[in-house]
């Protein structure tokens, strides 16, 4: 079993955790029926055209706006090649000061719009990192790490650069688990992290939603020690988080903000961000 590894300095953790008790409480999920296909419009959609979001909007639906909360967050947001060239400057002065920005999928595909999006979001004064789309049924997780390492997904400790996330969510392309029992997908999630962590030296964010969670790992506690948590639900809350997570680091809780459309809020101020872009 993987060693626990801290995430960042304690007093972050307790900064990350006193934003949880604040939060307004928990509201219960209440399920919309799933449409055909994960972008509702009936067709398998294109391998590679997956995005963070694109199965939970699909599946669990659109249950409210964030509530207001005495919490400082702070506001990010999440790009791929759906939203194509970025307007990067506009969302600097609407107050977004974080992205992630979709490298990779699978072992064979690359978001074309990953050097405007990346770098773009740098040059504003942004703090970035790259998130692969996790795809268990086509490959191993090493060697998708592999794939997002060698593609965009690296770490360097200068300050602006972020861990690198794992997407792992509902199946855009079939079976909701990839076809996968809960111990297989616990086993590819664990063989992913561990070789992102040997290649970078960080342990990788792990993006995904309560429900598929549950259903898809047997909601298994094993990384919440060691792993950020960025928890998917367009509700006024965050909601019941995974099991092993007492806090979550970052919570996308819609996909219809302005400019990109897929916003995030970090749970804590902006120094927060930048202790956990510096490890």
């Amino acid at each position: 079993m993987r060693r626990p590894i801290a995430v960042a300095p304690s007093h972050s953790r307790r900064l990350l955790t006193s934003g949880v008790l604040l939060a307004v409480p928990s509201l219960l999920l209440t399920l919309p029926a799933a449409p055909a296909s994960a972008d509702g419009t009936g067709a398998t959609p294109v391998r590679g055209s997956a995005h963070m979001g694109m199965g939970v909007l699909a599946h669990e639906g659109v249950q409210g706006q964030p509530a207001d909360t005495r919490v400082t967050q702070t506001e990010g947001v999440d790009v791929s090649s759906h939203q194509g060239n970025v307007a990067w400057p506009t969302l600097w002065s609407s107050g977004v000061k974080w992205a992630y920005v979709k490298a990779t999928e699978g072992t064979s595909y690359r978001n074309p719009y990953y050097a405007q999006q990346y770098g773009g979001s740098y040059d504003v004064g942004m703090i970035r990192g790259a998130y692969h789309f996790a795809t268990p049924d086509g490959s191993g997780g090493a060697a998708q790490a592999d794939y997002f390492v060698d593609h965009g997904g690296g770490w360097s400790k200068d300050g602006r650069t972020l861990p690198g996330v794992l997407d792992i969510e509902y199946n855009p392309y079939g079976d909701t688990c990839y076809g996968r029992t809960a111990s297989q997908m616990v086993a590819w999630i664990g063989d992913f992290l561990d070789r992102y962590k040997a290649r970078t030296g960080r342990d990788a964010a792990i993006y995904t939603s309560t429900n598929w969670w549950k259903q898809c790992t047997g909601d298994y506690s094993g990384f919440g020690s060691t792993n950020p948590l960025w928890i998917a639900r367009y509700a006024s809350t965050v909601g019941p988080l995974p099991a092993g997570w007492d806090f979550h680091t970052m919570w996308q809780y819609t996909s219809t903000g302005p400019t990109v459309g897929d916003h995030d809020k970090f749970n804590g101020a902006l120094d927060q961000v930048k202790a956990l872009a510096n490890g």
